[in-house]
């Protein structure tokens, strides 16, 4: 098998993808044509279908054969279709069409662990532990979800791997800057982006549910750890404030889709925290998408920005 982390400008694509999106649109000149979205664990490749005469019906979420060619457009990798059938049990193995994280998850959450355990705050302690020690099926689900649908992160694992980066961001500001309270700070870390557990579904989909689309992963995470405040006995009143606000403020920015801005010191580390690590994590991924011989990789909307690769 081919994937698509292997495939290069020019080649010619005889496999089986996953399809993770399908549109139907249509050319300047009215001509109709297949937008597609084709994924394996090594990643996701823009592809199109310009001429759908004699093309089998598929639909997203459908393991699919293609035929095509491998081109660059506009520095990055897209697929140009020239065949479609819907592949048959047996000549494919789910596995291989989830992206996953290149790090051991077992080493990551042990990693996590190790955080919670020197919290020193009792409250705060127990909350950590209430899910990521006491509660199994969160565990289970939190070790394999995804950070996002396709900005960063979003892979298997990716939410572990992306919360454990911004955790340890969070730790060297708080050894940098002592005025900066590590317990609430790391606390608010670790459960920043739990709401995305609710936000977005379990692989193969990982796509916006309805809670995810009407609520968001902002909302969902707070009202996540202020339900299970409720039950730890005198949990501080201030305490529980201050934690929530550093993850209803956590995007900076009301247009990020941040309720609140940061307005104590812990809420603005860790929005610091979360867009370095989601910003560099998105250029990796970039860099790695493309074709490695090409320096320019073209303007990128998440950056506002023409992005070229570094010159060694």
């Amino acid at each position: 098998m081919r994937y698509i982390g292997e495939l290069r400008e020019g080649e010619m694509v005889s496999e089986t993808f996953l399809c993770k999106s399908k549109q139907s649109q249509k050319t300047k000149a009215g001509k109709t044509y297949y937008s597609l979205m084709l994924q394996d664990k090594t990643g996701s490749l823009d592809s199109k279908v310009w001429d759908t005469a004699g093309i089998d019906h598929f639909e997203s979420m459908d393991y699919i054969h293609v035929d095509g060619q491998v081109v660059s457009f506009q520095g990055a990798l897209q697929l140009n279709i020239k065949r479609v059938r819907r592949s048959q049990e047996g000549e494919y193995d789910p596995a291989d069409f989830m992206p996953i994280t290149s790090k051991n998850i077992e080493e990551m959450f042990r990693e996590l662990i190790g955080f919670i355990q020197k919290i020193q705050e009792p409250h705060l302690k127990k909350l950590a532990e209430s899910f990521f020690v006491e509660d199994k099926d969160f565990i289970g689900r939190f070790k394999k979800h995804s950070a996002a649908k396709n900005v960063h992160h979003g892979f298997v694992g990716g939410l572990l791997e992306h919360t454990l980066s911004v955790i340890k961001l969070c730790e060297y500001y708080s050894l940098a800057y002592p005025v900066i309270n590590r317990d609430l700070l790391i606390t608010a870390a670790l459960f920043h982006d739990v709401g995305k557990m609710q936000e977005l579904s379990a692989f193969p989909e990982n796509d916006y549910t309805d809670e995810g689309q009407l609520l968001g992963h902002i909302f969902i995470g707070a009202e996540m750890i202020g339900n299970k405040m409720k039950m730890i006995p005198n949990f501080p009143k201030q305490l529980g404030i201050e934690l929530r606000h550093c993850i209803l403020s956590h995007h900076g920015e009301l247009e990020y889709g941040s309720p609140k801005k940061p307005a104590i010191m812990e809420a603005l580390a860790l929005n610091f925290a979360d867009n370095t690590d989601a910003k560099i994590q998105t250029m990796t991924e970039l860099l790695n998408s493309g074709d490695e011989k090409t320096e320019w990789l073209g303007y990128n909307r998440f950056f506002e920005s023409n992005m070229r690769r570094t010159t060694i």
